[in-house]
């Protein structure tokens, strides 16, 4: 299930800023993204919450695992067209 962004503004700043950087450290690790330092994060954690807005990015929250993540929203139009 996607989790639309005006419901994500409504989160508590700090929960929301928790996703993100799961997120972003998730792309570190993978290597999509090499951020050094605390403004390195701050510019990433921006450009994030930006297209998350504009729907590049979409939170998807998983009820059979109550999972909740951060995914690119090709990511998961292809993987439900796996399924058809």
């Amino acid at each position: 299930m996607l989790v639309p962004y005006e419901s994500l503004t409504q989160l508590p700043s700090d929960t929301f800023d928790n996703l993100v950087k799961e997120y972003l450290i998730s792309q570190v690790e993978d290597g999509s993204f090499s951020g050094d330092g605390e403004h390195s994060m701050d510019r990433a954690m921006i450009q994030c919450k930006t297209a998350l807005k504009q729907g590049l990015l979409v939170v998807e929250y998983n009820e059979e695992e109550e999972s909740i993540g951060i995914r690119r929203k090709e990511d998961i139009v292809s993987q439900e067209s796996a399924y058809d």
